[in-house]
This record gives C-alpha cells, sequence and structure tokens, in this order.
C-alpha cells in the first residue's frame, strides 16, 4: 500500500486540530471570555441524560482514551488511502497518533505544538495540520461534553427535534466565545450522540466552513459508550472514516509520550 505525504493523509481525514479568531467587524466586540457560560434549564435536562447514557461519572472522569483500528482517507466519495491506526489521547489536548504498518508515521499534539516522525527523522507539523488538529479536538464530543460547556462566554439551548439517518433526535445548539455554532444531535431514544455539527470560520479562506462528525456503532469499555464508528465531513463531503477495533479508558501512559522527540 502506497501512502499519500503524512500531511496529505491527515489533512483529508481530518484528523489534524484552533486557535480561533473572531474576525473583525470594525466594531470593538463584547468580552464574552468574561461572562459566565449560559445553559437554559431545556437544554441541561436534555444534557443530563445525556451524560448519564454516555457513563454519568466513568465518562465525566476519565482522563485518556487509547483506541485501535483502521482509518480511511476518502475524496469524490472514494477511498483514496487508508492505514491501520494507534491513537493516544489525553484530554483535553495531547494526543499520539501512529499509522501505517512498516515505519509509521507518528503525530504527536501537544497543546498549540505539533511534530511528525517519519523514516526521514522529526519535522514541526505544518500550520494548517495543527489547525486541523485543533478543530477536530476543540469539537470532539469528549472535549464539548466535558470542557466546552463550562467554558466562559458559551450559549447553549435547546433546538427542538429532527430526523437524521432515519432516527428521531433531539438538538442542542451551542454558540461559543469565538461565535462558532455547533449542534449536538442526540438519540431521540438512547440520548448518545449520532452527530455534532460545528461552524467554524477559517482565518486562510476568510470563510466559514462546516464540519460533521457523525457518531455510531457504540460499545461499552469500562462502563463507558464508546463510538466505534466515526465519519467526519468537511463543507457536505465525506473526508474520513474511523473504525476502531479497540478502546481503553486510562491506560498507563509512559513520561514524555507528549513531548518533543529527540
Amino acid at each position: 500500500m502506497c501512502f499519500p505525504p503524512g500531511w496529505a493523509l491527515l489533512a483529508a481525514l481530518g484528523l489534524l486540530t484552533l486557535c480561533l479568531p473572531v474576525h473583525g467587524t470594525g466594531q470593538n466586540p463584547p468580552d464574552l471570555n468574561a461572562r459566565p457560560p449560559i445553559i437554559n434549564t431545556k437544554a441541561q435536562a436534555i444534557l443530563d441524560k445525556t451524560l448519564q447514557a454516555l457513563g454519568g461519572p466513568a465518562f465525566l472522569s476519565f482522563k485518556s482514551l487509547t483506541t485501535t483500528g483502521r482509518v480511511f482517507a476518502i475524496a469524490d466519495e472514494q477511498t483514496v488511502g487508508f492505514a491501520p491506526f494507534e491513537s493516544l489521547v489525553e484530554y483535553p489536548d495531547k494526543r499520539r497518533f501512529s499509522y501505517g504498518k512498516k515505519l509509521p508515521v507518528v503525530l504527536i499534539n501537544n497543546g498549540e505544538k505539533g511534530w511528525e516522525i517519519d523514516r526521514y527523522g522529526t519535522i514541526s507539523q505544518k500550520g494548517e495540520e495543527r489547525r486541523r488538529w485543533q478543530i477536530a479536538n476543540r469539537y470532539s464530543m469528549e472535549n464539548i461534553l466535558r470542557v466546552r460547556l463550562h467554558e466562559p462566554g458559551i450559549l447553549v439551548q435547546e433546538a427542538g427535534e429532527d430526523f437524521v439517518d432515519q432516527a428521531a433526535v433531539r438538538m442542542v445548539s451551542i454558540v461559543d466565545a469565538q461565535q462558532s455554532q455547533v449542534t449536538l444531535y442526540l438519540h431521540r431514544s438512547t440520548y448518545l450522540p449520532v452527530r455534532i455539527k460545528y461552524h467554524v470560520f477559517n482565518p486562510i479562506t476568510k470563510d466559514w466552513d462546516d464540519y460533521v462528525d457523525v457518531y455510531g456503532d457504540y460499545k461499552t469499555f469500562q462502563g463507558i459508550q464508546t463510538p466505534m464508528h466515526i465519519t467526519r465531513m468537511l463543507n457536505d463531503e465525506r473526508v474520513s472514516e474511523t473504525y476502531r477495533n479497540t478502546a481503553k479508558f486510562d491506560a498507563s501512559i509512559p513520561a514524555g509520550t507528549f513531548d518533543a522527540p529527540h
């Protein structure tokens, strides 16, 4: 199997994550970071059921998630690359992701820093790689429900009901301090997340991008409901499919796992 370069594959997969600037309006915007989070009572009741469905205290308290499986890059609805992977994420903003069979490529992210290790050595990740990782990480199911809901400036409201992939869902709308809009689609019966849509300003194109993460095939590990199939879409085009085979929470992490490689 011949893989595209590390940047091309991971950019296509959308597995790379954002220091999102608020674009100017010609006026000084209000300091939303100084405002406490606002969650209306209907939205809070729905979110409480979702958190309980995901595992309650077990879901809220885990620190890291290790998964293995296979990841597919997609363009024009055709698979353009695939590889086995191993992923270790320490929340909220550290990860070590390797893909490939022989001499795998390793991506390390630690906050705003990122490195790529391949057969030729180590380089710093390009700005677009880091930005994509920061986006995907910021709006991941785990960070949205466990971290972002408590951030200053966030506004959370109940947003009605709909049908998604032939399933009835309840919706929760979120606007964060960066003015990015997020919609949670929660299964009407189980309250598990079935998709998260996020509308994020792109400082390169000076326009807004629409991301959608679709979650499915939930299995229970250590009392936590864990999606084993994740589809990512960007501006209505499918860009990646992730199939997890295993998942483990709070595995021992060796010192230096997320440090800059020597």
